[in-house]
């Protein structure tokens, strides 16, 4: 089972599929919302409620977007505090921890690192069989999850590949 997290300071969405090969199997998906203005009680929310999907699905691995480098540095700075505690809940369970920028994630779930939320969306709800609506924050986590599996089935293919690092694969 893997858990695909896409951190944000005020929504951080989570999605969990089960990859048996090259299927994938949805199992749930979420949000957390922040709505205290203050930053300290945003980070704990997103720690202790992350803490507690890991602790409910029991993942076995964890995919989770890089930090993107916009225009205004202050959000890039809330964005990383957000992604370095929901990366804290995931290493206070041990669990081992792959990192994928925005444009692989696009690249692999819909055919192009260009691709629109909406057309990730749509393709997440095809690819897994999700009838019901899903949150943008939430599909985005699992396009994370799956191009997690994605990357290390074609990883798995090739001779010698099981020695290189994760995170040199981006």
């Amino acid at each position: 089972m893997i858990l695909g997290i896409d951190p944000g300071s005020r929504v951080t969405g989570f999605g969990l599929i089960k990859s048996d090969g090259d299927k994938v199997e949805y199992i749930d998906c979420g949000c957390v919302r922040t709505n205290s203005e203050n930053m300290r009680t945003r980070l704990k929310t997103i720690f202790d409620e992350l803490y507690s999907v890991i602790q409910k699905h029991c993942p076995e691995e964890v995919a989770i977007e890089e930090v993107f480098m916009g225009k205004n540095a202050g959000s890039a700075l809330k964005l990383g505090q957000a992604r370095g505690v929901a990366m804290a809940a995931c290493l206070a369970n041990d669990l081992p921890i792959s990192e994928y920028s925005a444009r692989k994630v696009k690249q692999s779930v819909v055919g192009t690192g260009a691709a629109t939320k909406l057309q990730v969306k749509r393709m997440v709800k095809m690819m897994l069989t999700i009838d019901e609506n899903i949150a943008e924050d939430s599909a985005d986590a699992l396009a994370i999850a799956i191009c997690h599996v994605n990357t290390q089935s074609r990883l798995s293919k090739i001779p010698g590949a099981k020695s290189f690092s994760k995170n040199r694969l981006r």
